[in-house]
């Protein structure tokens, strides 16, 4: 089982940036896609942004122009820059990684989560 860690949250001011880092336990070489998602106190988790194994990205409308996320193909850890931080943006931030291994087992590893708040 890949262990997923976390790390690069904390508190900012709206406006303020911030970088997560997602390093897992050992390469992912057969995931589908790797991603971040987001929950806030009271609400479901949400899908942040996504990285495909060919490096298409996707991301949440209420992100767009503000996050990236990226994948460093040597040891496979997985980012999301952060810029132009909101309130609405406080959350704990989980790292995601799914697809099927070479022997055909499917797998979806998480991290442990990573607070994020923005104050106003």
């Amino acid at each position: 089982q890949v262990q997923l860690s976390e790390s690069g949250g904390g508190s900012v001011q709206a406006g303020g940036s911030l970088r997560l880092s997602c390093t897992p336990s050992e390469k992912i070489f057969s995931f589908k896609a790797m991603a971040w998602h987001r929950q806030a106190p009271g609400k479901e988790r949400d899908l942040v942004a996504s990285i495909n194994s060919g490096g298409g990205t996707s991301y949440a409308d209420s992100v767009k122009g503000r996050f990236t996320i990226s994948r460093n193909n040597a040891d496979h850890t997985l980012y999301l820059q952060m810029n132009r931080l909101e309130p609405e943006d406080t959350a704990v931030y989980y790292c995601n990684a799914y697809g099927t291994t070479v022997t055909g087992t499917p797998f979806n590893y998480w991290g442990q989560g990573t607070q994020v708040t923005v104050g106003s």
